[in-house]
């Protein structure tokens, strides 16, 4: 089955990360990449689902984490054991399908038991004088062991333990040496000897096989089932017969009832730790009612996933979808810092410092001679509005004017009346459910020296929504900064329209000290002319947070 790839921008997704991955993953089809699925690690803002309705395109798909799991490497298609298999055919199985452990299944799929290739070689080759007699078999068993026939005699499956004798001698050597055992825990093999056959059947032995396939004389027969003695015939010969016999035991009396199982859905690395710590062979993952879905082996660890990320819009893994640092990441496109961590080849990665990741993907459009459609030529110029406050933010560069302009073209619309359109539905704080959810929409974070802080950043059409909320949004930043153990927690609130922002912050006490920013209140700070989170307000933090 081909991999899937997800094309996926950072967790708290704002409208770039989110257009940029749509789009990207459509250029990815028209250049003949099969399975490759736009997805986000959050759900849209009010601002992106504005946008994607207005344009009548689908959210892209919702993935909240891409840890992955054991069903991404399980074999769906197990080699199993039905309780009423023999050993023999036990061992037929793992000889054809080079398996190593075989789970015994009851009849609703769910595992009983498992036979070890390991340990049912040791049962059945290492010296044991006492037990190399010893059969425990069912009559059903037995017959379908030695391919024969049951001409008398019960055909139930209740276990029976025998005990082997093979009659190849003269009836009074036999007679002898079966005369001091109870006949009912007797099972005798021989061949077309009647004298044998007679001395066995007026011993009343439980079980009489004829091998070669010789028929058993009428008045025999009507003798042994007068006296209730089962009779098989096997078109084996007497050497074959004896061997097979001891291999008729059903897997059920011989199986390990001691399991080790594990969920489809449980991570892999919970997997990797039972295969190493339990010392099986083997790992049954089962489904959520207990049905058997796969047999997990320490080769299995090494089995591809079966999908992998192109990042768009942020090259760190702490900002990545949960799960992204187990999964291969193939292409990495990106108009931020670098932070990201190493790749185990190659990959293609681009970045540049513009205002928009959907300024680069334009581009990649641009250079593979390939047209946007109107869909995705207007996704494409909403992201660019949305990331450079249509062109008044300090990190639009020429080439994000110059894109626009042609994505203006092609989806035959004008720039500034559509990023007005934007902003104007959805530049309001009350536009959010709760604080919290204001405050997460756009939340990244990041590390210097030790540190994390994080920051948020919403855009508005004045500030009185803010002051009203204040108080809200303060409990919002102080419960996400204990619960994700961040050394500072701050929301950005810019005004588009006087292209500044306030700035609200919660966590480090003596930040006011060194901000160099007039501080209007306790927690809430006045940032005449910036807008711009990445470019402005992180890096003046980190400088911050160096200096600490």
């Amino acid at each position: 089955m081909e991999r899937v790839v997800y094309v996926i921008g950072h967790r708290n997704p704002d409208t770039d990360s989110v257009a940029s991955a749509i789009a990207y993953a459509a250029l990815k089809v028209r250049q003949g990449m099969g399975n490759v699925v736009a997805a986000m690690a959050g759900p849209p803002n009010h601002q992106t689902r504005f946008v994607l309705e207005k344009l009548g395109i689908p959210e892209p798909v919702y993935l909240p984490d891409v840890h992955p799991k054991v069903r991404d490497i399980l074999h769906r298609q197990p080699i199993t054991l039905s309780p009423g298999d023999s050993v023999y055919e036990a061992l037929e199985k793992f000889h054809r399908h080079q398996v190593r452990s075989l789970p015994v299944l009851d009849s609703q799929g769910v595992p009983q038991g498992v036979i070890s290739l390991l340990r049912l070689s040791e049962s059945l080759l290492l010296p044991c004088p006492e037990q190399q007699r010893l059969i425990t078999t069912t009559f059903a068993a037995l017959t379908r062991t030695l391919g024969g026939n049951l001409i008398a005699g019960a055909t139930d499956d209740a276990p029976l333990s025998l005990k082997l004798f093979v009659g190849a001698m003269h009836e009074e050597s036999f007679s002898e040496r079966i005369g001091g055992i109870n006949p009912e825990q007797l099972l005798v093999i021989t061949g077309n000897l009647r004298s044998i056959q007679e001395a066995a059947i007026e011993k009343k032995v439980r079980m009489l096989v004829i091998t070669g396939g010789h028929p058993v004389d009428p008045d025999v027969l009507d003798y042994a089932r007068r006296q209730g003695v089962g009779v098989l015939i096997t078109p084996h010969d007497t050497a074959t017969a004896a061997w097979l016999t001891r291999l008729s035991t059903p897997v059920t009396l011989v199986a390990e009832g001691k399991i080790v199982t594990i969920g489809t859905g449980e991570p892999l690395y919970k997997l990797r730790q039972k295969l190493l710590v339990s010392g099986e062979a083997a790992v049954f993952a089962v489904e959520e009612g207990g049905t058997l879905a796969g047999v997990a082996t320490k080769s299995s660890l090494l089995a591809p996933l079966p999908f992998a990320l192109i990042l768009v819009d942020h090259n760190e893994t702490g900002q990545a979808v949960p799960g992204a640092d187990a999964v291969e990441i193939i292409e990495v496109i990106d108009h931020h810092k670098l932070g990201n961590s190493h790749s185990d080849t190659p990959i293609p990665f681009f970045t540049a410092p513009v205002g928009s990741t959907c300024t680069l993907v334009a581009m990649r459009y641009r250079d593979s001679s390939l047209e946007p459609d109107r869909h995705m030529a207007s996704l494409l110029l909403a992201g660019i509005l949305s990331d450079t406050v249509i062109f008044k933010s300090p990190t639009t560069t020429a080439l994000d004017r110059e894109v626009a302009r042609w994505l203006e073209g092609v989806a035959k619309l004008d720039a500034s009346s559509f990023g007005n359109e934007i902003f104007a539905a959805s530049s309001s704080l009350r536009a959010y459910p709760s604080a919290r959810d204001a405050v997460t929409a756009d939340f990244k974070i990041f590390s210097q020296d030790g540190k994390t802080i994080g920051i948020g950043q919403v855009e508005v059409v004045g500030f009185q929504d803010f002051y009203e909320m204040k108080a809200d949004l303060l409990a919002a930043l102080t419960e996400l900064r204990l619960k994700e153990n961040l050394f500072l927690a701050g929301l950005m609130v810019t005004d588009i329209t006087t292209e500044s922002s306030l700035f609200l912050v919660e966590g480090y006490t003596r930040i006011a000290h060194f901000m160099d920013y007039p501080q209007l209140e306790p927690h809430l700070f006045e940032l005449k002319g910036v807008m711009s989170r990445k470019k402005q307000m992180v890096p003046h933090l980190l400088r911050i947070l160096a200096k600490q």
